[in-house]
């Protein structure tokens, strides 16, 4: 089966029911999305899947068959994905960094639908886990990169 990630295709030999963060990382070896709990409640395998946060751990590889796929690695190439990363980096949002890949895309897809969230909004969105705490730091960078024109 082909998948399209980052915008190539990849000739993939995993079978169909492979978590799509295996494949990710241990086939395609692109490393950014990370492995978190291995039960769709932490975050940090989050990727887009034709544009929505995807949690890859618990995600069949077959399901994605014929959909973009995108990983932190390439994600500023997205103008709301280059603001969203100068953002974090002005705010100083990561400190361990682990759960970070997931957050940015998070918050990628949130401004790419609701070009200036709310509080409220934000936290509906943004439900990855973050051991560290930076909550507050996320949800300030999210606003800062709301902000640029």
């Amino acid at each position: 089966m082909n998948l399209v990630i980052n915008n190539k295709t990849y000739e993939i030999d995993s079978d169909a029911d492979t978590p799509l963060l295996w494949v990710i990382r241990e086939e395609v070896g692109l490393t950014g999305t990370k492995f978190g709990c291995g039960l769709a409640q932490c975050g940090a395998c989050t990727v887009l899947v034709d544009g929505e946060p995807c949690r890859s751990c618990v995600t069949p590889v077959e399901s994605v068959v014929g959909k973009q796929i995108t990983t932190i690695e390439t994600i500023e190439e997205d103008a709301v994905g280059k603001k969203v990363v100068e953002a974090w980096v002005e705010a100083q949002v990561p400190q361990c960094g682990y759960c970070q890949s997931g957050q940015v895309l998070a918050a990628t897809a949130l401004l790419k639908r609701n070009p200036n969230p709310s509080d409220a909004d934000i936290a509906d969105a943004m439900v990855n886990l973050c051991r560290c705490g930076t909550y507050n730091g996320i949800v300030d960078a999210i606003h800062a990169a709301s902000r640029q024109a």
